[in-house]
């Protein structure tokens, strides 16, 4: 059986990645400070909402973070593959986290739609300008670093951020200029509906990584039929394909070939079809020769 090693990413990129994360921390939970004080004091429930979004999100950097730095450690005995899954599990635990965040600003929003409540709107207009600023800063820097699951979780945190404080902005607005409490809640409701919906696809995609699904842009018959087209190849079977975590794309399969000899310059070109078509590098493939009579294999590619 031949085993091609995965390549780990640039250390110098993982430290700029967590130095994105870091400063991203740094900046959302002094501001989440701000926007609490500023929602208690004007009585508005967006600002409230989003200052309580903005300190998850310092929370879910954190765990992003703290993630990071855990998927670096090296493989052990126990973990022959290191821990890199961890930023998938920081991934989940964030992206359940949001669903939790998004119930309970709904709920809040109906009370508050059941009750209406006093808000300044001058102040609101003032502080949810401010973190509209922040968010769109953390945003640049999380989106320009590596788009791992768990840097996707951390963002969808700070993009739920950065819509509540527009609507916090628009709600202060209105307010400010019509009186019409109601538009507060009803804000609120519309951008709990948008993160709904991206945390739901962010759960999707990790659960499929946790299921060790095949990567959504590989297609498993294409590569199958491209590895059996492949020189000295007879056919391919046992093929799977799947994510280890973000950028980590792992594939097994088992090779028939015609010469046994001829198994080295074989597993080469499969290696370099693998790695420059389909961007495939930890590769276990296992050599076998034909056998008298064929095998009732389900996926079997000629």
């Amino acid at each position: 059986m031949e085993h091609q090693p995965h390549s780990p990413h640039p250390h110098q990129h993982r430290t700029a990645a967590d130095r994105v994360l870091f400063t991203g921390l740094a900046i959302t939970l002094s501001y989440a400070l701000v926007e609490a004080v500023g929602g208690w004091w004007s009585g508005s429930l967006a600002l409230l909402g989003d200052a309580g979004h903005m300190l998850t999100d310092a929370t879910a950097l954190g765990l992003a973070a703290f993630a990071a730095w855990v998927s670096r450690q090296p493989p052990t005995n126990r973990h022959s593959y290191g821990l890199a899954r961890a930023e998938v599990v920081a991934a989940l635990i964030n992206s359940l986290f949001m669903l939790i965040i998004v119930a309970t600003i709904a709920y809040h929003a109906i009370e508050r739609l059941r009750h209406p409540h006093d808000v300044a709107g001058g102040a609101v207009m003032v502080i949810a300008f401010i973190g509209l600023v922040v968010n769109l800063y953390v945003a640049k820097i999380l989106h320009a670093g590596e788009q791992t699951l768990n840097t996707r979780a951390a963002l969808l945190h700070v993009m739920g951020d950065l819509l509540g404080s527009v609507a916090a902005l628009l709600a202060g607005t209105i307010i400010y200029f019509t009186g019409w409490t109601p538009i507060d809640p009803l804000l609120s409701l519309l951008i709990s509906g948008l993160i709904l919906w991206s945390s739901i696809r962010l759960l999707r995609d990790v659960l499929h990584v946790i299921m060790e699904g095949v990567p959504p842009y590989i297609d498993l018959p294409e590569v199958g039929h491209a590895m059996a087209a492949a020189e000295g190849v007879d056919s391919v079977h046992d093929l799977h394909i799947w994510t280890l975590s973000s950028g980590m794309v792992a594939l097994s399969a088992h090779v028939v070939i015609g010469d046994m000899q001829q198994w080295q310059s074989t597993l080469a070109r499969l290696r370099k079809l693998l790695l420059e078509k389909y961007a495939i590098e930890h590769i276990t493939l296992q050599p076998e020769t034909p056998k008298p009579e064929p095998e009732p294999i389900e996926l079997h590619f000629k």
